[in-house]
């Protein structure tokens, strides 16, 4: 948008991040000189010389960023258009002190001051009052947060969407995605922006080196999905880091374990995990796309992931003609957690969701074999099913925690219902104690059972 705006000659334009100043003990002082010299360092790369601002290393008055812009709006003839990234990352007071000489400079512009000023983030700059002034209802009529004229949110692509904006590629290249792509990548992004484009890129430009001749497959795209997760660039990291505070941790930890919330506590919560694109805009409430239904059961249980040790080059859980003993790998599961679970879920910052995170960091070694697990976990179902892939076989998962005498034959029955609506005959629901052993012992609470139930077989397997 900078570069369009400034090509056709009518603004000058320039977007920096305000992010060198995004840390906790950092001064206003400090904070507006690392503001500053960011803009600077930025301008370079949009405009020519006579067009940025003075460096601020010759500046003689006090280096404000007001002061500062202030004084680049009147060297200039046109007009300022000013996109400011990664708002959220400032904290407390050097958040306010930004956005108040912002507002202040509102009333002199557009000739002492930026015409335009974006505020690029995650949230409406209006929710960060709580993050500032937890405790304080207002923060008067001058409030700093009053201060934006319009709020825009980019949200989620539609699959039209995706088809439109790949055809552009295709238009410049010759190179296509084909409906069953697009279909795959809409299934794995839910259309959310970033990472619709980080999946083409990642397919176009590093694993096909940009050889516009080569077919785009759903190979491909599988093989970009893992890339991404495994690499975990800015926006994943952005994500999990989300992952760790308190109001994210209420919603995520109820869609995995199947929880119903009280509305009238969590709607906040609701909002905010909504606006950070975590969570479905609509009912049931569940975790918004593929990739990150993937990643965030992966980040919650990395430790335990990375001290599962490999079994060898012979994979003890796959028979001799290739397929998967499910059986075997849900036995070795049982004494797995009979042994480790009570020092593991201590460690879990999601310990309500502890059990079944164990398990999915558990099953991982499927996907390391070449499997894959579709998660289907939403708020209020009290349960998370698992549909594991492993060549050519489909195995069916219902984990359920034992909060209630009834968990036994509700999960039965919702289990049946599953395997209805996936034209299947064979299960196994998982049930976890949540007693200590120290009440229900391991050895009574370690259970096997094959049973048929609604035409069904299932296996219960208890612990």
């Amino acid at each position: 948008m900078a570069h369009r705006l400034n090509k056709e000659g009518n603004y000058i334009s320039v977007v920096f991040s305000v992010e060198s100043a995004g840390y906790r003990s950092i001064t206003e002082e400090i904070a507006n000189k690392k503001i500053i010299n960011s803009l600077y360092s930025s301008s370079g790369q949009y405009l020519n010389k006579k067009n940025c601002p003075i460096p601020p290393e010759k500046y003689t008055k006090d280096l404000t960023l007001e002061n500062y812009l202030i004084d680049w709006a009147i060297s200039q003839t046109k007009p300022i258009v000013l996109l400011l990234d990664e708002i959220d990352s400032l904290y407390d007071d050097v958040l306010v002190s930004v956005l108040r000489q912002l507002r202040n400079g509102f009333q002199i512009r557009p000739k002492r001051f930026p015409s335009t000023v974006a505020l690029v983030g995650l949230r409406d700059v209006r929710e960060y009052k709580t993050k500032v002034r937890p405790s304080e209802v207002s923060l008067g009529s001058g409030s700093p947060f009053n201060i934006k004229a319009e709020s825009i949110l980019l949200g989620t692509f539609t699959k039209e969407e995706i088809t439109e904006l790949y055809s552009q590629h295709t238009k410049d290249t010759g190179q296509i995605f084909l409906k069953e792509v697009v279909d795959r990548i809409y299934e794995l992004t839910g259309g959310q922006p970033w990472l619709v484009n980080a999946i083409a890129r990642e397919i176009v430009v590093k694993i096909l080196n940009e050889d516009f001749t080569k077919k785009i497959t759903l190979d491909h795209v599988e093989s970009a999905k893992e890339n991404l997760i495994k690499r975990r660039d800015t926006h994943l990291d952005s994500l999990i880091d989300k992952l760790k505070e308190e109001r994210v941790k209420n919603i995520v930890s109820a869609i995995i374990n199947g929880d119903g919330v009280l509305f009238d506590n969590y709607d906040d919560s609701l909002l905010y995990c909504r606006d950070l694109g975590i969570i479905s805009e609509t009912k049931p409430i569940r975790i918004a796309n593929e990739i990150y239904r993937e990643i965030i059961p992966r980040v919650l249980n990395r430790n335990l992931q990375d001290s599962i040790e490999e079994e060898g080059e012979t994979k003890w859980y796959i028979k001799s003609n290739g397929k998967l003993d499910m059986d075997k790998l849900l036995k070795a599961f049982q004494e797995f957690y009979s042994e480790n679970s009570e020092v593991w879920l201590e460690r879990f910052d999601y310990k309500e969701a502890g059990p079944h995170l164990l398990l999915m960091a558990f099953l991982q070694r499927v996907i390391n074999g070449g499997g894959r697990i579709n998660r289907e976990m939403a708020v209020g179902t009290g349960r998370t099913d698992l549909l594991i892939e492993f060549n050519g076989d489909k195995f069916v998962l219902e984990l359920k925690l034992k909060r209630m005498p009834s968990a036994r034959q509700k999960g039965l029955d919702q289990i049946s219902r599953y395997l209805d609506t996936l034209g299947m005959t064979k299960g196994y629901l998982i049930l976890f104690e949540i007693k200590p052993s120290s009440i229900i012992p391991w050895e009574t609470r370690v259970k096997w059972e094959d049973i048929s139930h609604q035409n069904k077989n299932i296996t219960i397997v208890e612990m």
